[in-house]
């Protein structure tokens, strides 16, 4: 099994939902974290609620970073290397949705879910594959069961994780040469903000952005001759009822 103490990590789109419930996993196994977002503000504010919460000594920082720009990204990575002294873990969280029949679909819709879930995928690896292949780190994304389940009023959605799956398939077998391990985890019904919703007690039924945290682990301590390169997750129910 894999320590993660001292371990460094980058998680973009931390500050809430599932890339807030990894923060929490993996600051409790002893990893630094660092957690990005377009706010300065909402980053900072998330990263004290996470040494608030921590229960070891290791620290939460926030930066703003936007992952639709390359060189934003290579600023953060400069950032959690100067913080730290290194880059063992990357998370490319970020994403958003806009959905409706393709009659309806603007391009300036279009436009923002490629570029935040595609392409800021693409910048988050792009921005940090040297210091990865030091450390011989991992490297996550976060897809989606719309990475492979196509429905109505998802075209841009779709398309985004569709791309992002195989996407990371193909970085998988680039860089594995190098050590650097590569996965993408595609969850279905989570409990989030995600597309206006508001979690409440009625989404109990949903996965749990814990549970993603704990996957999250799971994967980081697995020996490493094994590699689970695409992970599909999804409720045990599918409703209260």
């Amino acid at each position: 099994m894999e320590t993660l103490q001292n371990k460094v990590a980058l998680i973009t789109g931390g500050t809430k939902g599932i890339g807030y419930g990894i923060a929490q996993s993996l600051i409790n196994q002893r990893v630094n974290v660092a957690i990005t977002s377009r706010s300065l503000d909402a980053a900072e504010e998330a990263a004290k609620q996470l040494n608030l919460y921590s229960k070891t000594s290791a620290k939460a920082v926030g930066l703003k970073a936007d992952v639709r720009s390359l060189e934003s990204q290579k600023q953060a990575v400069k950032q959690v290397k100067y913080q730290f002294g290194k880059l063992d873990i990357v998370i490319a969280n970020a994403g958003l949705g806009h959905f409706g029949s393709i009659e309806d679909l603007t391009k300036e819709q279009w436009d923002e879910t490629i570029d935040t879930n595609l392409t800021g995928v693409f910048n988050s690896i792009k921005a940090s594959i040297d210091a990865l292949k030091e450390t011989k780190g991992y490297y996550i994304t976060i897809s989606s069961l719309a990475g492979t389940n196509f429905f109505a009023g998802g075209s841009a959605y779709n398309a985004s994780k569709f791309g992002v799956t195989g996407f990371t398939q193909a970085v998988m077998l680039d860089l594995r040469q190098y050590g650097v391990k590569v996965s993408t985890i595609m969850p279905g019904s989570v409990s989030t903000y995600f597309n206006g919703n508001e979690p409440d007690e009625s989404d109990a039924w949903k996965i749990q952005i814990e549970d993603i945290g704990e996957l999250v682990v799971d994967l980081l301590k697995m020996n490493p001759r094994t590699l689970p390169s695409k992970i599909e997750v999804r409720p045990s129910k599918t409703s209260n009822k």
